[in-house]
């Protein structure tokens, strides 16, 4: 049979489709951005009774736990899609995602409800990670169905660069507000003003889609009555749909995930709390490297338009985990020259029992690290400073070699609740002054950065980023047919994005803990770009000329 005609749309009707489209992406990851960034202060709020590093790895399990339910909202929204209609879809998660949004800007915290505040963020968390679950899908999908085909790479750019704006204006409100009130008022309750505002997001973005009409392939499908009665089923039950799936999760997905979240979220993270850059710095670098990565969407997917999808994210996924490694250590030298130095000069290392060093990673709050070597572990990770560990006789506590000092750790098994909180004030105050000594500096000195080389490595990390995330959205669309491309699309796409990417920065700080380098994390993007590269290379098909009629 001879395939329909494309329905041709005009340019003006196709901009208010593109708008619709990406004004739930701008949220998306106006929201994510802005709990990610905020980690460090939301854990101190939220999880008091936890030390600082269990608290901070508690904030970046919260900011995961929205990723963890992602795949199910991908289930549910994309089977509605499928069923029903994109945009009656994508009407229901954008309310549902704007309200959780905004109902943590008014949410109590530890010290005014207790336990309740963190069990209620991480419900709304959840919330917000369900209804985000069909919100990319239907966005992406709605706009691909309505392109032209030669430039379908470059009209579902302008989705890819939405998420862009939202990581911008997360940025931009966040620097405005701390500018403005100070950083201890921030900290102290400025923080919730992002937030509340996210309230003018989710009107506009309201207004905007209520204008829309249904997708032109999803009606004539509708019309002619090929549309599917079991999408998930037939999406997942039959060989040649579920083959597809698993070509683009462990090909595109998780590879996107994680080159993603390490180029926009995870540098971010690394250069606040490991390299110890001050926080307004840190987001103007960001910031910058945002604002460069919106054009550079649009190139790849033009890019793509013309000589293929897949070599354009099979180079994405090449730099990336060709460049994470040597790009990270040249990061820390031109941000942290200090740390670089000292690292260097005067090495860290812990002395200890083996059986007293456990892994800092809790997922339930229950552990208590509190042996000797835990101890140290605790103060030195939350210091951001390296270390390597080295085995003790057994019976021994630990000990951390400085430089030439050596400073006993003590080891709480037997000590009250008082009596331990008071030794380990003692030995974080004598750490610190060794620490001192050996030239390990507090914070980054900003006289000494060398912000221009900083910011080309951020800017190599982006354009890997870039050229992965910019045609991705074309290519599956593309690989999906009408008829179940809504519910065969967004659950790889939460799994690979939501879980690979969302655990990338508790994962990498587990990482870091445990080995004590700095750098250990990023064997988990690293290794999971290599995957993605190979299974791309010999798996994924080329699909930019490919009609989805």
């Amino acid at each position: 049979m001879a395939a329909a005609p494309h329905i041709e749309i005009d340019r003006r009707k196709m901009a208010l489709v593109v708008a619709a489209s990406s004004a739930g992406t701008v949220f998306e990851w106006y929201d994510f951005f802005i709990f990610g960034s905020l980690a460090a202060i939301i854990g101190k709020h939220f999880f008091a009774s936890a030390g600082p590093t269990q608290a901070l790895l508690f904030a970046l399990l919260t900011f995961a736990a929205g990723f963890a339910v992602r795949p199910l909202g991908g289930l549910v929204f994309g089977w509605f899609g499928d069923r029903y209609g994109r945009k009656r879809a994508f009407l229901v998660t954008i309310t549902i995602m704007g309200l959780a949004t905004f109902a943590i800007g008014f949410l109590p915290d530890y010290a005014k409800i207790g336990v309740l505040a963190p069990y209620a963020l991480v419900f709304l968390r959840i919330c917000q990670g369900f209804a985000v679950g069909g919100e990319y899908g239907g966005a992406a999908i709605y706009v691909a169905e309505h392109a032209r085909a030669k430039h379908r790479g470059f009209a579902t750019g302008w989705v890819q660069v939405s998420a862009t704006i939202g990581l911008f204006l997360a940025l931009g409100i966040i620097l405005i507000i701390r500018s403005t009130i100070g950083e201890a008022a921030f900290a102290d309750w400025g923080w919730r003003i992002p937030f509340v505002i996210s309230v003018v997001l989710l009107g506009l973005s309201l207004w905007i889609r209520l204008k829309l009409e249904e997708s032109p392939m999803f009606r004539r499908m509708q019309e002619e009555g090929t549309a599917s009665r079991a999408p998930i089923a037939e999406s997942f039950l039959k060989w040649r749909n579920l083959k597809t799936v698993l070509i683009a999760l462990f090909g595109l997905l998780m590879g996107q995930g994680v080159v993603w979240y390490t180029a926009e979220f995870y540098t971010l993270f690394f250069l606040q709390n490991v390299v110890k850059v001050e926080p307004r710095l840190v987001n103007w670098l960001i910031l910058i490297v945002t604002a460069a990565a919106a054009p550079l969407h649009l190139f790849f997917g033009w890019l793509s338009d013309k000589v293929g999808r897949k070599p354009v994210m099979l180079f994405g996924l090449g730099l990336a985990a060709i460049a994470y490694f040597p790009g990270f250590h040249i990061l820390t030298e031109a941000a942290n020259p200090g740390l670089a130095d000292a690292s260097a000069k005067s090495p860290i290392m812990i002395i200890a029992a083996p059986s007293d060093c456990s892994i800092q990673f809790d997922l339930i709050g229950k552990a208590k690290f509190i042996t000797s070597c835990d101890i140290a572990r605790n103060a030195l990770t939350t210091a951001g400073v390296p270390y390597r560990t080295e085995a003790a006789p057994e019976g021994t506590f630990a000990r951390v070699h400085v430089g030439t000092e050596d400073v006993a750790s003590p080891d709480g098994r037997s000590l009250s609740a008082t009596e331990l909180a008071a030794v380990r004030k003692d030995f974080d105050a004598r750490l610190k002054r060794a620490l001192v000594t050996a030239g390990y500096p507090a914070v980054a000195d900003p006289a000494r950065m060398d912000s221009g080389l900083a910011l080309l490595m951020l800017l190599v990390f982006i354009v890997a980023a870039s050229a992965l995330y910019g045609p991705q959205a074309a290519a599956l669309v593309e690989l999906f047919p009408t008829r179940i491309r809504y519910t065969a699309m967004s659950l790889p796409y939460h799994l690979g994005v939501g879980w690979f990417g969302g655990f990338l920065p508790a994962t990498a700080f587990a990482i870091v803990a445990a080995t004590g380098n700095i750098f250990a994390g990023l064997w988990y993007p690293v290794v999971i770009a290599a995957i993605g590269f190979v299974v791309s290379l010999l798996f994924l098909p080329e699909t930019y000329r490919r009609s989805m009629e």
